[in-house]
């Protein structure tokens, strides 16, 4: 049994009150235990009431508890139901001051507290696209429903931070009932949504107010079409077939095979029939010489498609060029008699066109299968242009083969001219000289001369010095041009002993020569000096002083062995002290005259240098010296 009584709750509960207008009439239902009362409405207010009594009824009829009195018309907060959902009857009734009736009437007071289950919510399978509005569909909650029935459906939507449909977790109004048509009321056209992931929470609300637990459906929207690429095209020509691979790439739906209505990337070539697979790669060929144009496509799996046939510009359009022709080459239809050695030859090619830096030219005996020489070759567009050093080759005919590319790589040879004739040339190419030489006295003269007769003249001639080892400078070149007689004359300076060569270097049209090699032997050049002409037997001794000549000998010269000889009437050179020259080439020594058998004796001193490894003049012996004992 529960009272009536007065409690202080008119602030929390008046947007869920009753206000009961008549006998018999049925208020709306509410989750709280506590009704508002209004007197003047039950059990009304007629003239000379003193006293209001009040019944409460359960949902069976039978009274519930003793029937509460108060004054007439005299305000109060709240009544209380007991805590089970019901339909409950509250019976009032107005006396005079004696306890006549006056009045009576009653009104229902509609509790139920019991959440529902929770619907079902249903978003679309799959992704949705551009411009496909959003559809929230919603199963029935589960029965026994509650006393109340259902209301409605109260719902919410965010990005991923989960919030619930109503301001309060426990109680929804009828302003937060999205869907208020009662239970069949279960579906919504969200609308268009944003790209990415929309959650949309869900509770089923009861008569009264009471939502059930949440549950959410999940949105999946994609408005981007997929990126097209077209990895690994060649950057130029090709020559030959090309691989071409699209790949699309889409960071929402994906592009994962799932059968026909799924992703799929195809490629279409010169706008033919495209080459479609499921998913997001497929391969094709492109063959043939010419300009090819390839047009990729994709559809993700929301259905966003990108490329060609869905109607949109493809960033990814690629144009592949491919020649599978060699170039034409063909050697220049004649030499330049002013330069007979420059080999030229031309490179077309109506597709590509020719490279720009490949390319030789190469040569070859005549008649013989030995392989190409290849020659130093300048590469431009359209043109080969290499030297060929017939000098350096014995006489006799040789043929040319030219080797151009494109800019495809395509290689083509040539070995004719472009008038037709073979590219063949017989050597010597160009008119052959002689050089001779003479070296005589410190003098090397020469004549450069055409063999056959006829002077050359006005030619520079390089004469080539190279001096003995130990040496400084090692070599040496001095260039001496030709008179009208193709003479030319060099005094050679002072220095080491050498190897003397004249080389012409040749022109355009002469053959270039050189002299046979002439030695230039120079003996090591030694001074000597006596202190005294005379010597006394046993006094003082005689100092025997010199040096050894060591232009160009740089550092040799230090520790140089010079031999002291001597001899005297009847009897040959003999060695009695070797000494070392010092590093600008002085040397000493002191000599005593001892054996009684000099006395009146004239003696010839001299030095000698034999030389040694690294020194670069030959054996040379000083002028002698008379010292006479006494």
């Amino acid at each position: 049994m529960i009272a009536a009584c007065l409690r202080l709750a008119a602030a929390v509960l008046a947007a869920l009150a009753l206000m009961a207008p008549a006998a018999g009439a049925t208020g709306a239902w509410q989750p709280e235990t506590e009704f508002e009362i209004d007197p003047w409405q039950v059990p009304g207010k007629p003239p000379g009431a003193a006293e209001d009594w009040y019944q409460l009824f359960d949902p069976q009829g039978a009274p519930l508890g003793q029937i509460y009195k108060r004054p007439a018309g005299e305000p109060f907060d709240a009544f209380s139901v007991p805590p089970v959902p019901g339909v409950y009857r509250l019976e009032a009734w107005s006396l005079d001051g004696e306890g006549n009736e006056l009045s009576r009437a009653s009104t229902s007071l509609h509790f139920d507290d019991v959440p529902p289950a929770p619907p079902d919510p249903r978003a679309a399978d799959g992704w949705l696209a551009e411009g496909e509005p959003a559809v929230l569909a919603l199963g029935h909650p589960e029965p026994p429903l509650p006393i109340s029935g259902i209301r409605g459906y109260a719902v919410s939507l965010d990005r991923g931070v989960g919030g619930h449909p109503c301001a309060s977790p426990s109680r929804c109004s009828v302003a937060e009932t999205d869907l208020a048509g009662g239970i069949d009321d279960d579906s919504i056209s969200i609308g268009l949504l944003a790209e990415g992931i929309t959650y949309a929470r869900v509770v089923a609300v009861t008569g009264a107010g009471v939502p059930s637990p949440p549950r959410t459906a999940t949105f999946r929207v994609d408005t981007t079409p997929p990126r097209l690429t077209l990895p690994g095209l060649p950057g130029g020509w090709s020559n030959g077939p090309v691989r071409v691979v699209a790949l699309a790439q889409d960071p929402l739906s994906g592009m994962a095979a799932a059968g026909a209505s799924g992703p799929v990337t195809a490629i279409s070539i010169d706008g033919g029939a495209p080459a479609s697979a499921l998913g997001d790669s497929v391969a094709a060929w492109v063959s043939g010489s010419g300009a090819h144009t390839v047009g990729p496509f994709a559809r993700d799996a929301a259905g966003n498609r990108t490329g060609a046939d869905a109607g949109t510009e493809s960033p990814d359009t690629a144009v592949i060029r491919i020649d599978e022709e060699p170039p034409r080459v063909d050697f220049a239809a004649a030499q330049d008699p002013a330069d007979p050695e420059r080999i030229e030859a031309l490179v077309g090619d109506d597709l590509s066109g020719p490279s720009h830096n490949r390319g030789s030219i190469a040569v070859r005996l005549a008649g013989t299968r030995a392989r190409f020489e290849e020659l130093p070759t300048r590469v431009t567009a359209g043109r080969l242009v290499a030297r060929w050093d017939s000098d350096s080759y014995p006489p006799g005919k040789y043929e040319f083969l030219a080797t151009g590319f494109d800019l495809a790589g395509n290689a083509g040879g040539g070995a004719n001219r472009s008038h037709g004739g073979r590219m063949v040339l017989v050597n010597p190419l160009k008119t052959p000289v002689s050089l001779t030489t003479r070296l005589a006295d410190g003098r090397f003269d020469g004549h450069l001369q055409r063999i056959g007769g006829g002077a050359v003249a006005g030619q520079r001639i390089a004469v080539v010095e190279t001096f003995a080892p130990g040496a400084t400078p090692r070599r040496r070149t001095t260039y001496r041009p030709t008179d009208a007689s193709g003479a030319f004359s060099l005094r050679l300076a002072p220095g080491p002993s050498r190897d003397v060569v004249a080389y012409f270097a040749g022109t355009p049209t002469l053959t270039r020569s050189s002299s046979p090699s002439a030695h230039l032997g120079v003996a090591t050049g030694v001074l000597l000096h006596a202190s005294s002409a005379t010597a006394a037997i046993g006094g003082k001794p005689v100092v025997f002083s010199g040096s050894v000549r060591a232009l160009g000998a740089g550092g040799a010269v230090q520790g140089l062995p010079v031999e002291l000889q001597f001899r005297y009437a009847g009897a040959g050179w003999r060695g009695f002290r070797t000494v070392e020259a010092d590093r600008r080439g002085r040397f000493r020594y002191a000599y005593r005259f001892s054996d009684d058998d000099s006395h009146g004796v004239s003696f010839r001193f001299r030095a000698h240098v034999k030389g040694r490894k690294g020194w670069p003049y030959g054996p040379g012996t000083s002028r002698p010296v008379t010292v006479t004992g006494r």
